[in-house]
């Protein structure tokens, strides 16, 4: 049995892997400010689960002397506390950075004095908008001409190239904590995510775009893409990123000092044109689809090939995206918050 702290562990992915662990007995941490609108829920979610297992610290990572007395009780961190949203960084760049890069360095120089393993949430983000790729149109979707590409997808050999402040945000964090490793001697890891989706994710427009679809199209109201929505992504359901982190940590003195791309691959690829008629058979009725211009940094095409990952973690194959979908349908559908509610567009 360990104590873990969570950053951002009310979010999304922090709220099912703090179920995950506590379920398997370890004693959770969670340090969350709260301020993204809907993970009260979550919380109340975990704590109704596992009251003698779970607490919260309602503070915000850009406090260091909170964080560092954290980490002083905890045997691990998962750092997943971030300013989220592209859009958000360009309209206030200074607070992107302050969460997204101070906040890991807080983090990091806690962990530096006692060594404290640390396991960071990063983004494909960092490769940037691969304009470089030649792409073609195939049934509908951007794919990357060059064929091994288009079969194994982007690896972690990929130049690094951030774009938007949170993309460089996110990026430069991403290099510290793989430098605090070979610096410090840190056991650190990064995971670049793709897009992961399911339970207790609540989208908006700005991000988490499969569960906002999904609830855009159960409330009957329009879904807005940027660009063509010929671009394509690889999904991961949530389950499956949880068995990557709690493997990185199981096996932290193998891989500190590496960055794993973490996706669903090119097997759950899709296009978000795709998703959106995928979406219609779930629900029997026609999506209200409407078009915007391409938002700054946005990939027409990012699969990632997260062989890596599978081999130094041992973990299976993912879960096929239909499968996954449906799954996180039949949650949102048994949640009444947030089928017919109103969606807004994330602060």
């Amino acid at each position: 049995m360990s104590r873990i702290l969570i950053t951002g562990g009310a979010g999304f992915i922090g709220s099912n892997l703090a179920d995950r662990l506590a379920g398997e007995g370890h004693d959770v941490v969670l340090m969350d400010s709260l301020a993204r609108p809907g993970v009260e829920q979550n919380l109340k979610w975990l704590l109704l689960r596992h009251r003698s297992r779970i607490r919260n610290l309602q503070t915000d990572v850009r406090d260091a002397a909170a964080v560092r007395a954290a980490v002083e009780e905890a045997d691990a961190v998962f750092h997943f506390a971030a300013q989220v949203a592209v859009t958000t960084s360009l309209s206030n760049p200074r607070e992107d950075f302050d969460i997204n890069l101070g906040g890991t360095l807080n983090l990091l120089e806690a962990a530096r004095e006692r060594r404290t393993p640390v396991i960071f949430a990063s983004t494909n983000k960092v490769y940037g908008d691969l304009a470089d790729v030649d792409l073609e149109l195939v049934d509908d979707a951007w794919t990357p001409a060059d064929p091994a590409l288009r079969s194994a997808g982007v690896d972690e050999r990929r130049p690094l190239d951030f774009h938007t402040p949170y993309g460089c945000s996110k990026g430069a964090a991403d290099q510290y904590v793989l430098d605090y490793a070979r610096s410090f001697d840190v056991p650190a890891c990064v995971m670049r995510m793709s897009c992961i989706y399911g339970p207790r994710q609540m989208g908006t427009e700005d991000q988490g775009w499969v569960a906002h679809f999904l609830i855009r199209a159960l409330n009957d109201e329009p879904i807005t893409l940027f660009g063509d929505g010929k671009q394509v992504r690889d999904i991961l359901h949530v389950n499956d990123a949880v068995d990557a982190y709690v493997a990185a940590l199981e096996r932290i003195g193998e891989v500190s000092g590496r960055a794993f791309n973490l996706g669903g691959g090119p097997a759950n690829a899709v296009s978000l044109r795709r998703l959106i008629t995928q979406i219609e058979g779930l629900t029997g009725r026609r999506a209200d689809v409407r078009f915007e211009d391409w938002r700054a940094g946005d990939q027409r095409y990012f699969v990632a090939d997260a062989s890596a990952a599978r081999a130094a973690l041992d973990l299976p194959e993912p879960t096929g995206w239909r499968e996954g979908v449906a799954d996180l349908a039949r949650w949102l559908r048994s949640e009444s918050s947030l089928v017919n509610a109103p969606q807004t567009v994330a602060a």
